[in-house]
């Protein structure tokens, strides 16, 4: 397909599309799909899933809704399927977001690799495995990369897009296409490497986090306040590298890891290494619970209203500034 195209014509080579894998992730990204216009099958092995489908959709609504997306009647083109194969059969993308277990995805791929057109596009939603491993097993993996989104799917635009070793880089192009056309900001990496970009370095936040808490240099709500009010609001404008950039003057970057960097070295040693203890699990899920409630889904609510206000308001200053 020509990678050029508008939207409404990139998705006229997807409009059947069978989500693998029903939990959080796959049902959100089944909400997307469904608002986009696409027919999605939906496949999982767990009992309740009509359910389970049908309720994240209703709670995915007023975020969809408020991103401008339609959502009367959501459902009309959702189709819950029982049978991995009869999921896949004839469709022309595979989005598979089940457990993050090697061994259960590299079935399930080879699985799918046997009974999925050999044009449609294969991706998986996996945080933490390569492309290579997954579809180790696949009789054609040509096809098959990843498309890791942040959660939720239909919120947050980041989709790290990563090709393994036999990855035809058209499907690459293709998958850049496709998640561009719903809405998503895809990132190629231009390397595998295990846990790709975003939850590495979300990964050593979170620890040096849980080190800091488990010394008692902070709590846990103070932590999100500290973050919340200086590193999250600036990296909502612009990322690490680029206010490293900033912070060095007129001599950018390289002022700022010249004269600034030593002290970084020295912090970078100084670094916490934390360890998920029977205490240390406790005492995090304890100030948790009194900090922020035990009602999660009403504060996903408001965490989802928020970063809704805040994509907005770089919408408008980057449409003011070309303006």
């Amino acid at each position: 397909m020509q990678t050029n195209q508008s939207p409404d014509k990139v998705l006229e080579q997807y409009r059947q599309v069978a989500v693998v894998g029903a939990g959080l992730i796959g049902i959100s990204w089944a909400a997307l799909f469904l608002a986009r216009g696409l027919r999605v099958r939906v496949y999982d092995p767990r009992p309740d899933l009509e359910t389970a489908v049908r309720k994240t959709l209703e709670q995915a609504a007023p975020t969809l809704n408020a991103l401008g997306l339609p959502t009367t009647n959501l459902a009309r083109n959702l189709e819950i399927v029982s049978d991995l194969e009869s999921a896949v059969e004839g469709v022309d993308l595979v989005q598979e977001s089940g457990p993050e277990n090697l061994a259960m995805k590299q079935e399930v791929w080879a699985r799918i690799g046997r009974k999925v057109s050999p044009r449609a596009l294969l991706l998986s939603s996996s945080s933490t495995f390569r492309a290579t491993d997954l579809s180790r097993d696949m009789p054609d993996p040509r096809r098959m990369l990843i498309g890791h989104p942040f959660n939720p799917p239909y919120l947050i635009p980041l989709v790290e897009v990563v090709p393994g070793e036999r990855t035809d880089p058209a499907a690459v192009a293709e998958a850049l296409a496709f998640y561009k056309a719903i809405g998503k900001k895809p990132i190629a990496l231009h390397k595998e490497i295990g846990g790709h970009v975003a939850n590495r370095l979300q990964a050593v936040i979170l620890g040096e986090a849980i080190y800091l808490v488990s010394q008692g240099v902070v709590t846990v709500d103070e932590l999100d306040e500290i973050v919340t009010n200086s590193l999250g609001l600036r990296w909502a404008a612009a990322g690490p590298l680029q206010s490293f950039h900033c912070g060095g003057g007129a001599g950018g970057l390289k002022h700022f890891l010249e004269h600034i960097g030593p002290p970084f070295e020295y912090l970078w040693s100084e670094s916490g290494t934390a360890h998920l203890d029977g205490a240390t699990i406790a005492l995090m899920s304890d100030q948790a619970d009194r900090a922020f409630g035990s009602n999660v889904q009403e504060l996903s609510r408001v965490r989802d209203q928020k970063q809704i206000a805040i994509l907005r308001a770089l919408r408008d200053a980057i449409a003011a500034r070309q303006g």
